[in-house]
């Protein structure tokens, strides 16, 4: 069975929406399919981080569409300023082994969206970190690895957060129907693309 592959952003609160369902749909199917989370760094691809107040309208339009259970207990008052020492961290870890790697990455994204913690505070990564016994990279190891697998997403054209990958398929964002205009963020569930990817993934 092919790993599935996302390139995502720490801070995207729609990866957090896909890689939680994911791993529900993954449960429920009974399978073990390998889950590796990709650095896709929107501060570097942007020119600047994620801000609070964009991502609030995202998760306020989430919870209302398709994600009612999620970001409980999201802080935008504590919401990190980089993705860096979260990434830092998420590397170290899928060093270690993919089942670790997934476990921090996933617990990285709860600690922000569901706990309100600042994953940039080095404090509360080195805490997530001594879950698993892991040590996040230092600076330059860390952006050595973020670079590795940003320009893996780009040879794979990866368009954005998130960016799922089986094989040689790939979908943006597949469970989801994301649109936004003068009156704020509509989404819903995209039926068709979440079947098709999730037949792949875990078929």
């Amino acid at each position: 069975m092919p790993r599935i592959e996302v390139f995502a952003d720490i801070m995207c609160p729609f990866t957090h929406v896909g890689l939680r369902h994911l791993v529900d749909k993954r449960a429920a199917a009974g399978k073990s399919t390998a889950l590796r989370v990709r650095a896709w760094p929107l501060e570097w691809i942007n020119g600047a981080p994620l801000t609070a107040d964009l991502v609030g309208l995202e998760i306020e339009a989430l919870r209302r569409s398709v994600a009612p259970e999620l970001f409980a207990g999201f802080d935008p008052d504590r919401f990190p300023r980089s993705s860096m020492p979260a990434f830092a961290l998420a590397a170290a870890a899928y060093g270690v082994d993919d089942a670790v790697g997934e476990a921090v990455s996933l617990g990285l994204r709860d600690a922000l969206f569901e706990h309100g913690r600042d994953v940039a505070d080095p404090r509360v990564v080195r805490e997530i970190g001594d879950r698993y016994g892991v040590e996040p990279l230092a600076p330059d190891a860390a952006t050595a690895a973020v670079t590795a697998d940003w320009e893996r997403g780009r040879a794979r054209g990866v368009k954005g957060s998130p960016h799922f990958v089986v094989g040689t398929h790939d979908w943006f964002c597949p469970s989801l129907r994301i649109r936004h205009d003068e009156t704020g963020f509509q989404i819903e569930i995209a039926e068709a693309a979440t079947r098709e990817f999730y037949a792949m993934a875990l078929g």
